[in-house]
């Protein structure tokens, strides 16, 4: 007997836990209560849909024996990626050149290969450092220090450093989003590598800025921080740019070759700078970490949805020092950020190269791409009270009148999420109407938005023009919702609204497009104007059949 009834739920509710399910048997059993009992088509056409993407992935590809002309070259790629047999691999490489013989397939091949083994040429040769002075003995720009930096001189890097943002004393939810992500990467690291070269686990440091943020330190700890380092000041009650930059960057470089003066030796860090930056992909975190990362002579990937760390097999002679060569990278943080077109990923590596490093290797965080973790009231951590005097020109500018808003829109941690796209052009502010209606219908739900409408010229009436704007955009640039039913509403799908909302439990598109991109990722399309669809959709709501009129519609 199956841990869950099918025939105890509604479909709604059985698409989160069906997903859960990595046990093809026991969902065959739930399949047969189900056409035992209500035998409802959309309920097991969700469970035979789980069954087959497990028996999917159970299905190993032998390279040996796989015929190619089956696989696209994404395919090949990802195939490749875990041979490590030459042999095998030119084995599939005749048999590609035999077949269709693609040269990018036969590109994706011979790549694996000479990761592996190396490349053959011998003409390459070694790099020569050349001073910056001599190699270019005209730059003399302001930015000069900047545009050929040297690496520093036996550098030792440890540790991830994790911004932690707050709001009116607290923290906002993206930085205990990022502590538990951090503890996480960092667990896993000291198992991988078994902590720095030393064999010292390596750990998480959280960063603290502000006014009163030391009332914080332990809850950061709580939340997953090995160490809090903090630096408390009135003048630091809102966010500026240069004496936050200067205090973090003065942090990350104490008791290191390139200190500030009276921070050369300090007690709680013997290394030079961080191994790892994370910072929120928030209005002040986006300007803090682009400012930090350029300051401490690095990059920086921005708004990423995915980070992990792993080894990376790189043949760029400006990375390896020779053409040619190939060489692997060990401790790499790999940062996913999506593309700005089509539904793809790109992942981003900050690798050091010849006579220079690139540290910290950073990225910022896209709010609500990471859970929340349970705090530990008995976890233990250092606390260090950060000390250096802020220069009065850092605050040149002088508030003299400020609004605070009660509170910003949160749309996370909400059962359902409605949002609205540039489908209500016909009749704006109905439309936006119309999505109110529906949230009202449901015990606990949220409105959001698109950017399309945000950005938009319509002209709203009444009491809607108050729920247009940012804080309800949903996106690559707002927020990150995963409730249990995400209805889009006139939204075509374009990939920066497709990372707010893709881990949606089960996801309801409305669109007059046949071909809009969104059909690709949602588990219903509704194929009509959304004018039409949302007050069926609401009545459904209020009667208690949702699932049943949004099965129906779809089908139709």
């Amino acid at each position: 007997m199956p841990e869950i009834d099918p025939t105890d739920h509604e479909i709604a509710e059985l698409g989160p836990k069906v997903k859960d399910i990595d046990d093809a048997d026991e969902l065959r059993e739930m399949l047969e209560l189900e056409e035992e009992g209500e035998d409802r088509p959309p309920v097991k056409t969700l469970v035979e849909s789980r069954i087959e993407k497990l028996e999917e992935d159970e299905e190993e590809i032998d390279p040996e024996s796989v015929d190619l002309s089956d696989l696209t070259v994404a395919d090949i790629a990802n195939l490749v990626r875990d041979v490590d047999d030459v042999a095998v691999l030119e084995d599939m490489l005749e048999r590609e050149e035999d077949g269709q013989d693609r040269k990018t397939a036969k590109g994706q091949i011979e790549d694996r290969i000479e990761s592996i083994e190396g490349s053959d040429d011998e003409e390459g040769e070694e790099l020569e450092y050349v001073p910056p002075e001599e190699k270019h003995p005209d730059l003399d720009h302001p930015t000069a220090d900047k545009q050929w930096v040297e690496r520093l001189e036996d550098a030792e890097y440890r540790d991830m450093w994790v911004y932690c943002e707050t709001q009116h004393g607290e923290l906002i939810d993206v930085s205990t989003e990022m502590l538990g992500k951090a503890r996480q990467l960092m667990d896993d690291y000291n198992d991988q590598y078994g902590g720095d070269e030393d064999g010292e686990p390596e750990d998480v440091v959280a960063v603290l800025i502000g006014d009163e943020v030391t009332d914080l330190t332990e809850q950061v700890i709580e939340f997953g921080a090995d160490r809090v380092v903090s630096l408390e000041d009135d003048r630091l009650e809102r966010f500026r740019h240069e004496p936050y930059t200067e205090i973090f960057c003065s942090m990350a470089r104490a008791g290191g070759q390139v200190a500030d003066e009276g921070h050369e030796d300090v007690d709680w860090k013997e290394y030079d700078e961080p191994r790892y930056t994370v910072f929120p992909a928030t209005n002040n975190g986006r300007d803090l970490s682009a400012l930090v990362q350029g300051e401490l002579d690095s990059g920086l990937a921005s708004d990423c949805s995915g980070l992990y760390i792993e080894e990376a097999m790189i043949s760029n002679p400006a990375k390896t020092g020779k053409p040619g060569d190939s060489k692997e990278f060990e401790r790499i943080l790999h940062m996913k950020r999506p593309d700005f077109s089509g539904f793809e990923y790109s992942t981003i590596l900050c690798i050091d190269k010849p006579f220079r490093d690139f540290h910290p290797q950073g990225a910022s965080v896209i709010p609500g791409s990471f859970e929340i973790p349970e705090a530990d009231p008995e976890r233990e951590g250092e606390v260090v009270e950060y000390e250096m005097d802020l220069d009065d020109d850092w605050f040149g500018v002088e508030v003299t009148e400020f609004d605070t808003l009660d509170s910003g829109i949160d749309l996370t941690g909400h059962d359902v999420v409605v949002a609205m796209g540039r489908g209500i052009g016909d009749s704006p502010t109905e439309g936006i109407e119309l999505g109110l209606d529906l949230v009202d219908a449901f015990d606990d739900a949220a409105f959001g938005l698109s950017r399309g409408v945000i950005t938009s010229s319509y002209n709203f009436e009444g009491h809607v023009e108050s729920y247009i704007g940012e804080d309800r955009q949903i996106g690559e640039s707002g927020q990150v919702v995963e409730p249990d039913v995400y209805v889009a509403a006139g939204i075509s799908g374009a990939i920066q609204h497709k990372v707010g909302m893709d881990e949606s439990d089960t996801i309801v598109a409305i669109n007059t497009d046949p071909d809009a991109d969104i059909r690709g990722f949602s588990d219903y399309y509704i194929e009509g104007d959304l004018f039409e669809v949302l007050p069926r959709l609401t009545e459904a709501v209020e009667a208690g059949e949702l699932a049943t009129a949004v099965a129906e519609a779809s089908d139709d």
